[in-house]
């Protein structure tokens, strides 16, 4: 019973000072407390809610950053694939035209090509075809009518190719232009660059001359193109002169050669 009654009392103050504030505010006697209090407290409210709204901005700014590197990973992937599927594209077109453009040049009536493409290049050409798909050592590798080396080892799956500017590669030669024609041998020099050398001094040849296979060769047929004449190279006191050649083709920008099987 004791407890009750100080709760009572409490309780009807309350009430009382409740019913006070009310009176007093319906008269507008609290105005000015209220105003008071206003400006007593609105520094505060404003250093609140500016807070709020730096709080809210950084954890936008975070939401914003971590939203934009998800978004720019995606692009970045979809992108990659973009390149990786026009790049595909782009070889697939480019090894068609190849074929497409290999027969022009040579008859497949006449020679049974077999197409393989380029996988690696150090002192000799790797090819993706071996074996399996029938190729032999000592069979040539062209391109459109175009000579550029012979295969000189092979795997199941594999072989590789001596080119043409190989050191240790000779082929019996001879060079048709405006002026004449002139044989010779094309031997390989370290590089990309030709030499052809034995031709005799009353043979003509220009830059801009052709050169062709002679086919002597066992391997090879007679007038697949070798490469260009670049520079003739000629001294009175030698029995010989000699003529530099370019290849037309860079191996490196190929995506299909050829093998002559038969």
């Amino acid at each position: 019973m004791g407890k009750v009654v100080p709760n009572l009392q409490l309780f009807l103050t309350l009430i009382f000072i409740s019913l006070l504030i009310l009176g007093l505010d319906s008269v507008r006697l609290l105005n000015w407390p209220k105003k008071a209090l206003f400006f007593l407290t609105n520094p505060i409210s404003f250093g609140l809610y500016s807070t709020k709204q730096s709080v809210g901005k950084q954890f936008y700014f975070i939401f914003a950053a971590r939203t934009a590197g998800q978004e720019n990973k995606a692009l970045q992937d979809q992108l990659g694939k973009l390149l990786s599927e026009n790049a595909d594209l782009r070889k697939r077109l480019g090894e068609a035209e190849a074929l497409v453009t290999q027969e022009q040049h040579l008859d497949p009536r006449t020679y049974h090509l077999l197409p393989a493409r380029p996988i690696g290049l150090d002192r000799n050409l790797k090819i993706d075809q071996g074996e399996i798909s029938g190729i032999k050592v000592g069979q040539p590798v062209v391109f459109q009518d175009n000579y550029l080396g012979q295969i000189v080892g092979i795997t199941q799956s594999g072989a590789s190719v001596k080119l043409l500017t190989d050191p240790d590669s000779k082929v019996a030669a001879f060079s048709l232009g405006k002026e004449g024609r002139a044989k010779g041998v094309v031997v390989g020099q370290f590089g990309v660059d030709l030499l052809m050398d034995k031709i005799l001094h009353e043979e003509q040849i220009s830059e801009g001359d052709l050169v062709y296979s002679e086919g002597t060769e066992e391997f090879l047929p007679r007038g697949l193109i070798l490469g260009q004449v670049e520079e003739v190279l000629a001294r009175e006191n030698q029995v010989f002169k000699q003529a530099k050649i370019k290849p037309l083709f860079d191996i490196r920008d190929l995506e299909l050669v050829f093998v002559i099987t038969e």
